[in-house]
């Protein structure tokens, strides 16, 4: 193989023919475990020995819709577990019979119910994806039946998505129940790439799905092998050798196109291959073409990653997993110097930092952190990370322990070189920012805010509110209209996000301020009253509804002073279908010190 050819893409597709059924049976099988180890708790006799062996769910609850012909607890009849103290038969007895009945998962398609997912065992008995479920029923009476639910299976679909980011970062969605791996230039780190495909498959299927995997030179091709071919390796250049015998059904294009190659005679790939491209695309479409010609290796199209790669990873894998949090701070900590010492080299630092933790049982924890200024000390990430974790709402559960943790930079910066032994400016700012991040990874960098000035005449418009952790340094070179000296402000300390009615039995008119007034069920007496101060709303802005504003500043007998506004001109703007005037509203939007 030439220098050129091993730096080019290496695709592994995974598809899970079965991931509505497997699913269900997953999700029944964890119930089953679930209340057998309850039932043991009051029955230490009770044989749930068959059970022992289940795997948990790849992460979280795993949702599923209940059955067609659903017995107790939304389990399927051949499923239900007896009651405490009914004896016969045992779950271990109800699991086996399940197991020898076909299982299908039905969905609407046209208001008819049609096979969406069928199992092995219905396989077997002639069920087929797309037969009405009546006739599935004449062919076979014990048939238990799920309703489909995409969601659920969209769900599961990016579990093992997020499994599988253990052996590349480049992990891409395959609609609706594949995947694509890219793992160009890393096979290597799992003994090449068969031992990869193996350790892939054997874990899925340990888990309960079944799957069909390929690698290819290009994702077309390999997704194309795992219709009719699992665990095949295609080396680069032999795509077209390796496709022609298939069927062209394995292409996965329209069914239209499929029956319309198989009436022309083209049964296979290489049947299709062997007419020249102008002929397919008048008769299938330019992109039956383009899609053949991936298939054969011709070009590739590109994959879209479900997460952007990271500028930076570190990782530390473990020949026996780790469960303890002194051994996982000892981890984060290395990986951070680890991190640190990467992006020092080029002169960068990190804004934004991601933990993953992969668990044994499939499971994967990310942890994010964000910063005001680039982090180039690993003592401050690894504070950042431990300030994230004592905040967590929902604990990092280790379960039976992690094989993986990953340290990332998702994004960099070029560290900019600064005088700070002499510059006290500079010293401030950066325990500023220190301490903002600090906030910022125990209550979240939303809820920490600064306040910019916006170009608006509107009291709730004139100021804009972001997180202080990206807009901190324009926050001190904003810009707010000055005081004037001697003058009492003219907009209050406080301002209220939305502005709260009041009760204003009378007041003058067109446009004078109300005498007495009542907020909050007490009412204050007006002694002092600055204004109006008329504020127009934008009508570039506006569809007509909003009414002009009359703001007043008053002062209460108790010396309180409030910013109140009536909503609306007098006679102009406040009419009624007659045309009468009719009484306006009036508003609180503020509190002066």
């Amino acid at each position: 193989m030439s220098a050129n050819s091993v730096n080019r893409r290496r695709i592994l597709s995974l598809w899970l023919p079965r991931l509505p059924i497997d699913r269900i049976k997953r999700k029944l099988a964890q119930d089953i475990a679930s209340q057998a180890e309850a039932r043991e708790v009051d029955e230490p006799s009770s044989e749930v020995s068959t059970l022992a062996g289940l795997s948990s769910p790849l992460r979280g609850r795993v949702g599923e819709r209940g059955t067609t012909n659903a017995g107790v607890c939304g389990l399927p009849l051949s499923l239900a577990l007896p009651r405490k103290g009914g004896g016969n038969p045992s779950a271990d007895a109800s699991l086996t019979k399940s197991k020898e009945l076909p299982s299908v998962v039905v969905a609407k398609d046209h208001n008819a119910i049609l096979l969406h997912a069928v199992d092995e065992a219905a396989m077997r008995a002639g069920l087929s994806i797309g037969l009405p479920l009546a006739n599935a029923r004449a062919i076979c009476p014990e048939l238990t039946v799920y309703d489909a639910d995409p969601a659920a299976d969209l769900k599961t679909l990016n579990d093992i998505a997020d499994w599988c980011d253990r052996f590349t970062p480049l992990v891409a969605l395959d609609p609706p129940y594949g995947l694509f791996l890219d793992i160009t230039g890393c096979a290597h780190l799992f003994g090449g790439e068969r031992a990869l495909l193996q350790i892939v498959i054997n874990a899925l299927n340990r888990r309960g799905f079944a799957v069909s995997a390929a690698i290819s030179g290009t994702s077309i091709a390999a997704r194309t092998l795992t219709r009719t071919a699992s665990g095949r390796i295609v080396a680069d250049g032999e795509e077209a050798a390796a496709v022609s015998p298939l069927p062209v059904s394995a292409l996965g294009a329209d069914a239209a196109v499929t029956t319309g190659l198989r009436r022309a005679g083209l049964k296979t790939i290489g049947d299709v291959a062997s007419r020249a491209p102008h002929e397919i695309s008048a008769r299938f479409g330019a992109a039956f073409t383009t899609l053949l010609g991936h298939a054969l290796g011709q070009g590739d199209a590109p994959i879209s990653p479900r997460k952007p790669l990271p500028d930076y990873i570190v990782e530390k894998r473990f020949p026996e997993p780790v469960a303890t949090d002194t051994v996982i701070a000892l981890t984060l900590s290395s990986l951070a110097k680890m991190l640190v010492a990467a992006m020092d080299k080029q002169g960068k630092g990190a804004r934004q930092l991601e933990a993953s933790f992969f668990r044994t049982d499939g499971a994967v924890r990310a942890i994010m952190v964000e910063t005001g200024r680039p982090v180039t000390r690993p003592e401050m990430i690894d504070r950042l990370f431990r300030e994230r974790l004592d905040a967590l709402n929902d604990p990092l559960d280790p379960g039976f322990g992690f094989d993986l943790i990953r340290l990332a930079a998702g994004r960099t910066e070029i560290v900019v070189q600064q005088q700070r032994d002499l510059d006290a400016t500079i010293h401030d700012n950066d325990e500023l920012s220190a301490l903002i991040d600090r906030i910022a990874a125990r209550i979240g960098g939303k809820r920490v805010v600064v306040h910019l000035p916006l170009e608006s005449h509107i009291p709730e418009r004139s100021a804009l509110a972001l997180p202080a952790q990206h807009h901190l340094a324009g926050a001190g070179a904003a810009a707010w209209p000055e005081r004037v000296a001697g003058e009492p402000p003219l907009r209050p300390l406080r301002l209220f996000e939305r502005p709260e009615p009041i009760k204003v039995p009378f007041a003058t008119v067109p446009d004078g301020p109300p005498h007495q007034f009542t907020w909050r069920r007490a009412q204050h007496d007006v002694v002092r009253v600055e204004g109006p101060e008329r504020i127009a709303m934008e009508w570039w802005k506006q569809d007509g509804a909003s009414l002009t504003r009359d703001y007043f500043r008053v002062e209460d007998a108790e010396g309180q002073r409030f910013w109140i506004f009536r909503d609306g001109l007098y006679e102009s703007e406040l009419r009624d279908e007659e045309g009468k005037p009719v009484p306006a509203n009036w508003y609180v939007h503020g509190l002066f010190a």
